[in-house]
C-alpha cells in the first residue's frame, strides 16, 4: 500500500514512503481517475492508494489534473513491505475553479488604489476604463455586479498636495471628502458610456453590526440591483474615525460579499495573486489554495504603496472571512486585460481562494465577520470538542475565566486554554454574572447563536 499526503496548496511538493506486497484492482482504477498511472514505480501486484487531507480533497479527485512521482531504489523489509523514497508533484487542473464558477451570478468586484490612480495619485482614466468595460461586460452577459472600490483618499491627495498618505485623521478625512466626490463622477462617466446607471453607497462598520441597518443595508443593495444599477460602495471615510483608523477595503469587500451573500468575490490589485518564494528565481504564483493556514499568511506582506493600505496582508484576512462564509475569492492582478472574463471562464488567473463547505446563514455570518466582540470566553478541552465537534451549546461548567466587560445579548470571542479563537458567539450573561457562577442557570451561548469559525 502507498500513503501519499500532500500537505498543503494547489501545487504541491510531498514525500511519501510504504507499498505493500497486495494484489488488488483499485491502483488502476484509482489513479486513472488521477489522469495518470504510475504503475512503473512499484511491481504490478501492489495495491496503491492516495490519502489526502480531509479538506483538500474531500470533493472529488476529479480536481487532480495530473501526478508525477520520483522514485529511488525500493527497499524490502521482514514484513513483506515495500518501500519506496518518493518524492511526488501534484497539480490541480482549471476544473476546480470551474466546478465552483459555472452558477456564478453575484459577483463582488474590489478594486484596489494601486490598480485606480496613477503616479501622480490621480485617477489612471485608462485604466478605469477598460476595468469599467470588463464590469459592464459581465453585466450584459447576465451577472450581477456590486464594485468595492478603493482610491478616495488617493485621488484627494494629489488635490490636496499630498506627496506620500497622511497619517492624521482630520488630513485623511479630508483627502476621502474631496476625493470621492471626483472617484464617483469619473465612475458615472465611464458606465454611462455603456448604459449602465451607478449608485453611491458609503459604508461605516456601524451600518453592518447593528442587525437593523445591517439588514436594511442588504435590502437596499438587492433592490439596486433588481433595477440593474451597479451599486459602488466605499467605506464613508470622511466621518468614520475607527474604520478610517483600522480599515482597509479589502475587509469592507468581504463583509459586503457575506452581507449578499455573493457568489464569488474578485478581488483585483496590482500583484498577479499570492506569491510563493518571492524574490526568487522560484517565484510563483499558487493558482488554488484549498484553506488559508499559517503557512498562507506567511506568505503575505504588507504594501510600500504612497496611497494604499494593508498589501496582501489584508487580502488573505478578507479571503479567510468569506471562504469561512461558503463564498469562493479570486485575488488576481486588475492591471491585466480581460482578466474578469478569464476568472469567470475558470482559466488558472490568479490565486482560487475554495471556500470551506457549509455556507453559513445569513443570522450566523453577521455573528460572525460584523461585529467588534466586546470580550472573551475561555472554555477547556472538553467544551472545545463539544462545541466543535458535537454543535452543543456552550455550558457554563465549560468556561474556565472570561475577560471584558460585555454585556447580556453581546457578542464575544471563545477561545481555547492556549488563547486561540475558535468560534463567536452571543452570550446570554454578561461577564459579572459569568463570574458568579452559582448564581447562574442555563447556557452561557445557545447553538444557534454561536459560530465555529
Amino acid at each position: 500500500m502507498v500513503n501519499v499526503r500532500p500537505n498543503r496548496m494547489s501545487f504541491q511538493d510531498f514525500t511519501a514512503a510504504e507499498a505493500t506486497d497486495s494484489p488488488g484492482r483499485r491502483r488502476n482504477s484509482f489513479l486513472n481517475s488521477l489522469g495518470r498511472r504510475v504503475d512503473s514505480l512499484w511491481p504490478p501486484s501492489a495495491t496503491v492508494r492516495l490519502i489526502f487531507s480531509q479538506s483538500e480533497f474531500r470533493r472529488s479527485p476529479s480536481a487532480i489534473d495530473s501526478v508525477s512521482f520520483f522514485a529511488r531504489q525500493p527497499v524490502r523489509d521482514s514484513n513483506r513491505t515495500i518501500c519506496f523514497p518518493l518524492f511526488g508533484r501534484c497539480l490541480f487542473n482549471h476544473s476546480v475553479r470551474s466546478g465552483y464558477l459555472k452558477e456564478t451570478s453575484l459577483i463582488v468586484v474590489k478594486l484596489g488604489t494601486g490598480v485606480l490612480t496613477d503616479a501622480a495619485r490621480q485617477p489612471d482614466l485608462i485604466q478605469m476604463k477598460q476595468l469599467v468595460a470588463q464590469i459592464a461586460g459581465q453585466h450584459r452577459a447576465g451577472r450581477e455586479i456590486v464594485l468595492v472600490t478603493s482610491g478616495a483618499v488617493g485621488s484627494g491627495m494629489g488635490v490636496l498636495g499630498h506627496q506620500r498618505r497622511p497619517t492624521g485623521v482630520a488630513e485623511l478625512q479630508a483627502c476621502a471628502a474631496v476625493g470621492q466626490s471626483r472617484l464617483m463622477t469619473t465612475y458615472q462617466q465611464l458606465f454611462a458610456e455603456h448604459q449602465l446607471t451607478t449608485a453611491q453607497v458609503l459604508l461605516t462598520h456601524d451600518d453592518l453590526e447593528d442587525r437593523d441597518r445591517h439588514l436594511n443595508a442588504r435590502n437596499t443593495l438587492v433592490n439596486l440591483l433588481e433595477h440593474k444599477v451597479i451599486p459602488i460602495i466605499n467605506e464613508n471615510d470622511a466621518v468614520s474615525y475607527t474604520e478610517l483608523k483600522f480599515g482597509d477595503n479589502d475587509r469592507l469587500s468581504a463583509m459586503v460579499a457575506c452581507l449578499l451573500p455573493a457568489d464569488l468575490l474578485v478581488v483585483l490589485t496590482t500583484a498577479d495573486g499570492v506569491v510563493e518564494n518571492f524574490g526568487t528565481p522560484e517565484a510563483r504564483v499558487l493558482e488554488v489554495v484549498e484553506k488559508i493556514d499559517s503557512r498562507v499568511e506567511e506568505l503575505a506582506r504588507g504594501t510600500k504603496s504612497v496611497t494604499a493600505v494593508g498589501g496582501m496582508i489584508t487580502k488573505i484576512q478578507a479571503a479567510k472571512i468569506v471562504t469561512r462564509a461558503g463564498i469562493p475569492v479570486v485575488i488576481a492582478s486588475g492591471c491585466k486585460a480581460n482578466v474578469l472574463a478569464s476568472i469567470l471562464d475558470g482559466a488558472n488567473e490568479g490565486t482560487f481562494f475554495m471556500p470551506l463547505e457549509g455556507k453559513l446563514t445569513g443570522r450566523k455570518r453577521w455573528i460572525a465577520f460584523f461585529h467588534h466582540p466586546k470580550g472573551v470566553i475561555y472554555v477547556d478541552e472538553g467544551a472545545k470538542v463539544a462545541l466543535r465537534e458535537n454543535g452543543k451549546s456552550l455550558l457554563l461548567v465549560g468556561v474556565t475565566r472570561c475577560e471584558g466587560d460585555f454585556e447580556s445579548g453581546e457578542v464575544v470571542r471563545i477561545c481555547d486554554g492556549d488563547g486561540m479563537e475558535f468560534a463567536r458567539g452571543i452570550s446570554q450573561f454578561d461577564a459579572k454574572a459569568i463570574g458568579r457562577p452559582k448564581e447562574l442557570k442555563g447556557e452561557v451561548v445557545h447553538r444557534d447563536d454561536l459560530v465555529i469559525l
